[in-house]
């Protein structure tokens, strides 16, 4: 069914029934309400696509999140999807799964859909991909990741102090040995957690040696539990466990957990990120907390109006957020002597 037969049923033009779906405003209301009525009887749907090619983008924007099956990013999602559907737009939502190769594959994809504007938290550090996909005229606003302002908008959060956040916390309850356990160290938020509790340390003038280093290849439950396997072997055993996300903090306590391992009494565990299920685990699990809706809303709010009528108004930004540390059960112990 197309406009034509839209036209034909309703007695008028294929230009007023254009009229009619794009500039409302400019029929009368009797012909409006016509051929309205016969678009609902016919089940018109006009073909996005075409006009899409005509206007030379979309109305879809591009979320690239590093793992949608962490709750984080599903966060971040909710809110570029409400920024978007306030200004009429659709999201489209991909999966790198930390990959470079995936990534390259969506950016890809992206510009052959001409996709309005492209949020994304970078697999690739290097940079090589996002260099390639510059190329392309799509605006684009990184998420979850500092870039310079004169590159392009970018909303992130202070994670140096999220880090210092944590691991403060653990030194104000009396503990001197803490356990970073982290995702692969080429993540700039896994780098910039550590440096965070370093930080910390410093303050009290303890040096690198009290943090030992515990880094997994991926950012999940499973990655936690071997995470936790490797903490259940060392010798003497950190009193003090800080997790780079609440996913491997979750991972981390099973593990403790089936050991026979009491948290907080024997070992204090504090996550990254205070998604849903930290506050659910079977023992609440102290976080640090990312304004993760705050901080998708925002970073569409900025790709919208780069995109916009006002586009030449637009001035690149970059936002960072501040973290909290919300404190529960699982740090809520003083370190024994």
């Amino acid at each position: 069914m197309g406009i034509k037969e839209v036209a034909r049923a309703a007695g008028v033009s294929v230009g007023t029934v254009s009229n009619v779906i794009n500039r409302p405003e400019s029929v009368s209301e009797a012909t409006r309400d016509r051929v309205q009525a016969v678009i609902e009887r016919l089940g018109y749907v006009r073909q996005e696509s075409a006009r899409q090619l005509r206007a030379g983008h979309s109305r879809i924007i591009a979320l690239l999140v590093l793992d949608m099956a962490n709750p984080f990013f599903v966060d971040v999602a909710s809110g570029a999807e409400r920024a978007a559907r306030e200004a009429g737009l659709g999201v489209m939502v991909c999966n790198s799964a930390q990959s470079p190769d995936e990534e390259a594959d969506y950016l890809g994809l992206f510009a052959e859909q001409r996709v309005r504007g492209v949020l994304m938290t970078p697999a690739d550090m290097t940079g090589r991909n996002l260099a390639s996909f510059r190329r392309q005229p799509i605006p684009f606003v990184l998420v979850d990741r500092v870039l310079p302002s004169a590159e392009g908008c970018s909303v992130s959060v202070d994670d140096v102090t999220g880090g210092e956040l944590a691991v403060r916390h653990l030194l104000d309850l009396g503990h001197r040995g803490v356990a970073y356990v982290s995702g692969p160290m080429r993540l700039a938020q896994c780098r910039d957690r550590r440096d965070g509790a370093l930080r910390a340390l410093g303050e009290r003038g303890l040096g690198e040696s009290a943090l030992r280093h515990i880094e997994v290849e991926r950012l999940d439950v499973t990655s936690g539990r071997d995470a936790g396997a490797r903490l259940l072997g060392m010798s003497p055993r950190p009193t003090a466990v800080f997790c780079a996300n609440d996913l491997l903090a979750l991972g981390v306590l099973q593990s403790l957990y089936g050991a026979g391992v009491s948290v907080p009494g024997e070992v204090a565990l504090v996550g990254y990120d205070d998604i849903e299920f930290a506050a659910a685990a079977a023992v609440p699990l102290t976080s640090v907390r990312q304004p993760a809706f705050r901080m998708g809303r925002t970073a569409a709010e900025l790709l919208i109006e780069e995109t916009g009528e006002r586009a030449g108004d637009h001035r690149h930004q970059r936002i960072v957020l501040q973290p909290e540390l919300v404190v529960r059960g699982s740090s809520l112990v003083r370190a024994r002597g």
